[in-house]
């Protein structure tokens, strides 16, 4: 009989070996996933061993990077090359940090066909890739290409390889050559140094800032009357304030709204970076790359909490996160929920919302301006002078507790927006965005000017007067001693909190310094007031 002789890593018949090969290859390439609106560095490693054929994923993988295996073996059957063959081991590391999305396609299959012998050692180092793979081949853009190339231009890579269609945005990053590809087979030519290949894209990010301010949008000049409002519009951008619309239904409150980003200064490189980036984690991302005009979100009033500030898992921004650095619309307040409405308090203190998930801490940027809008009453007429309300107190009383009190102190301004006359609607055209946006840009030129000096002797830029709190608040709203006696009488008459004290202190600075003053004279203090209309005309929902 012939003789059966065990041997390391196989069998011997007869003397004549015929043992498994034993040849371990090994690659490694960089990526990123996604968690929030931000992305961790992943390193992904491939190990081709003998044993029986078999690709395993590990390191915390979710269902999208487990179906990746699939994807990636028909990707790199259809590109022209050969699926190794053996055991395929590719490990996500950190191991304790949870992968999630398709991104990682384009990294495992590349670490793979580097493994298996495909790709010559050494190509691999300096270099990140981020897309998923079709089952031909084709390499397809993802979310958060700018969150994901930021976080491998920090972990010290200079080259990045991603989809053509989120090369733009992930090439804002500066000192990192993103190469934008087609297919797997143009990635694999161009590491195995291939002529022709893979071109770096330039970034655009300073050209598209210079012509943001010649979009057009919607235009002051659409709205016929309505003087005080706005006038509290004009406020309400050269100061950042939150601002309350209430009047009958028809009167231009959303009119008015959709008006208030045009006002507003153009967002600066870093803020149209972060803006950016909550959108493409959100697949909201734009052609371009960056997005340079302040965002608009008007959500629906069925929204609910997590739709509202974010969640999920992994987390997700929420419209508050996607108003970032512009506008957040609420139209007909007292319809949204009373608990989504209380989940606004912590964000318009903090400016971000840190949400815990999975393990794991997401911080979501929500420095946000609100505009809300509400009917003094449920048929909306009340105090009109057109149409009867037909509302009963109880209706009236029902309708506006729906609205917190902690919630309307929030607000800086809250101004009635009445039935506009047909005298103002066949009137003249009202003054145009352009003319108020200069307005506008002089008064937040007054406020950069101001320093706010911190424990250690070094200076930044103060914040907008929205934002004033506290210590800085006392400090840089000097008021005369007329003001100061009018202030304390409003807060007798009117039975101001301490909140709406200091929003109206926070009001007046911004008039004084649309006009140009040092000082917040009475005159200022006066149209503050006037401004907080359901204050001053004790119709305070609750």
């Amino acid at each position: 009989m012939p003789q059966i002789i065990a041997c390391p890593g196989g069998f011997c018949f007869n003397g004549l070996e015929s043992r498994r090969r034993s040849t371990r290859l090994q690659a490694q390439v960089l990526t990123g996933s996604l968690f929030g609106v931000e992305a961790a560095p992943v390193r992904v490693e491939a190990d081709v061993s003998g044993g029986l054929p078999r690709l395993g994923i590990v390191g915390l993988p979710d269902v999208a990077v487990r179906e990746a295996a699939e994807r990636v073996r028909a990707a790199i059957k259809r590109s022209g090359f050969e699926w190794p063959a053996g055991r395929i081991t590719v490990n996500l590391a950190p191991a304790s940090l949870r992968k999630a999305g398709a991104g990682l396609d384009l990294a495992i299959a590349v670490a793979i066909l580097g493994a298996s012998g495909v790709l010559p050692p050494g190509r691999l180092d300096d270099l990140a890739l981020l897309g998923e793979l079709s089952l031909s081949g084709q390499v397809r853009p993802v979310h958060g290409a700018l969150a994901v190339a930021r976080a491998v231009a920090r972990a010290g890579t200079r080259r990045l390889v991603t989809a053509a269609g989120c090369s733009q945005e992930a090439a804002l990053v500066a000192g990192l050559q993103v190469l934008p590809a087609g297919s797997l087979a143009e990635v694999v030519a161009y590491l195995k140094g291939a002529q022709g290949g893979l071109h770096v894209v330039r970034s655009r990010a300073e050209d598209l800032l210079a012509r943001a301010a010649s979009v057009p949008g919607p235009d002051m000049s659409d709205v016929r009357g309505q003087i005080q409002a706005r006038r509290a519009l004009e406020v309400a951008a050269a100061g950042g304030h939150n601002l309350l619309l209430y009047g009958p239904p028809g009167s231009g409150k959303t009119m008015l709204a959709r008006r208030l980003s045009g006002l507003l200064p153009p967002p600066a490189l870093e803020e149209a970076l972060t803006i950016t980036q909550i959108a493409s984690c959100a697949g909201l991302g734009c052609q371009d790359g960056l997005m340079t005009s302040r965002p608009f979100r008007a959500p629906h009033h069925s929204v609910t909490p997590a739709g509202l500030i974010g969640g999920g898992l992994p987390p997700r921004p929420g419209e508050i996160s996607l108003a970032h650095g512009g506008v957040l619309f609420l139209d007909e307040l007292p319809e949204f929920g009373r608990r989504v409405l209380d989940l606004l308090r912590q964000p318009l203190e903090e400016g971000d919302v840190i949400l815990s998930r999975g393990g794991r801490r997401a911080a979501f940027p929500a420095c946000f301006q609100l505009v809300a809008a509400m009917n003094p009453c449920p048929c909306g007429y009340l105090g009109d002078p057109a149409r009867p309300c037909t509302c009963t107190p109880h209706a009236v009383q029902r309708y506006r507790g729906r609205v917190s009190g902690p919630l309307l102190d929030r607000i800086d301004i809250h101004v009635e927006v009445p039935r506009p006359s047909p005298a103002a609607l066949s009137g003249q055209p009202g003054e145009e965005t352009a003319a108020v946006r200069r307005r506008v840009l002089v008064a937040r030129a007054h406020q950069e000017k101001r320093q706010v000096t911190s424990a250690d002797g070094q200076s930044a830029p103060a914040e907008v007067n929205g934002e004033l709190r506290a210590g800085s608040l006392r400090r840089l709203c000097r008021t005369t001693p007329a003001g100061r006696r009018l202030l304390e009488q409003a807060m007798t008459t009117l039975a101001l909190s301490a909140r709406a004290h200091d929003a109206v202190l926070r009001v007046s600075r911004t008039l004084a310094d649309l006009d140009g003053c040092e000082e917040i004279e009475a005159g200022h203090i006066a149209e503050a007031v006037s401004l907080r209309g359901l204050d001053r005309d004790h119709q305070r929902p609750g």
